[in-house]
């Protein structure tokens, strides 16, 4: 009987598919838990080729963090940048974060979990705060555009990477079967209208 031959990967592919495995295995077993030895057997490859292309698991672990945090941050980026009322914006960034955290779970995941020592960025309360660092920064943007004052941009920065952020871990972790904008909707009829003017069946008004 004929055994069946493997399709050999480019470098760029291979590279790509370690990435892919490792971001999967990090976010389901956690980052010290999972070995150099565990990448290699889910990629059905050998521990030198992850040193190769990383330099280890630090080095892996650096590319599939820094690349959630970008995903992350272009999801951002044309919601916070349109212009548009503060409703308008409260409902594109919340709808824009549910959107990456349903079509990229794993890595929100990762992002989720506290960061090893060795890493650098200490617990993932601290990598949530970057992310809030970089919303700052386009966030500043639509304060100047309202006239309104700048210096309270990071309350609102971590205000809004907090409140979505957590509230879509608990929609994935859960496994609720709310839908991306009943989600979004009942997020903004809290930061919009406060407890006391609640609506019992709220929906996105602007998109």
């Amino acid at each position: 009987m004929a055994s069946k031959k493997r399709t050999r990967l480019s470098a760029a592919d291979r590279r790509e598919q370690l990435i892919s495995v490792a971001q999967v295995m990090f976010a389901e077993h956690g980052v010290q838990p999972t070995t150099v030895e565990d990448i290699a057997a889910a990629a059905g490859v050998t521990k030198p080729l992850i040193y190769e292309h990383f330099g280890g698991k630090e080095g892996l672990y650096a590319v599939v963090v820094d690349r959630a945090m970008r995903q992350l941050l272009e999801q951002l980026v044309n919601p916070l940048t349109s212009g548009g009322s503060p409703r308008e914006l409260l409902e594109r960034t919340a709808v824009a974060l549910l959107t990456y955290i349903e079509s990229n779970p794993a890595a929100f995941r990762v992002l989720l979990r506290d960061s090893p020592s060795w890493h650098g960025r200490g617990s993932a309360a601290s990598i949530m705060s970057e992310v809030a660092k970089h919303v700052e920064e386009v966030v500043v943007e639509t304060f100047v555009r309202n006239d309104l004052d700048t210096k309270v941009v990071p309350i609102y920065a971590q205000m809004l990477i907090g409140m979505i952020g957590f509230t879509g871990e608990w929609w994935i972790e859960s496994g609720s079967d709310l839908s991306r904008d009943t989600v979004a909707a009942h997020m903004v009829n809290l930061a919009w209208r406060g407890l006391d003017g609640l609506e019992a069946e709220p929906t996105l008004k602007t998109l």
